[in-house]
């Protein structure tokens, strides 16, 4: 089992209205650099949030629904501060009630 971390926000949000791309392109050049392996991902409308145990996360968020998610705590901890307006959770995956950690209901 994978702890994940995540910010979310409405996909408007982050998509259109923040430069997100821009610092996760920025963040995949970093990467490259440095030979480290893509540990965080953009999920558009994702299903983790449906899960009972990230409702009250879930209730914050706008529909439809996108997410940084990532395994680095400290880069979603970077996000939050990055982008503000987001809300910020964790879970486990995989599990019953979150089978895939990045799927997608788009």
């Amino acid at each position: 089992m994978t702890h994940y971390h995540f910010v979310a926000a409405s996909e408007t949000f982050l998509t259109v209205e923040e430069p997100l791309d821009e610092v996760l392109r920025e963040r995949v050049r970093n990467y490259g650099e440095q030979g480290k392996e893509i540990d965080f991902w953009l999920v558009k409308r994702p299903v983790f949030l449906q899960a009972p145990e990230l409702k009250a996360i879930a209730d914050q968020i706008p529909q439809p629904a996108a997410a940084v998610v990532s395994t680095d705590a400290k880069f979603i901890e970077f996000m939050k501060l990055r982008l503000e307006f987001v809300a910020k959770g964790s879970f486990e995956a995989p599990t019953a009630s979150i089978p895939d950690a990045l799927a997608s209901a788009a």
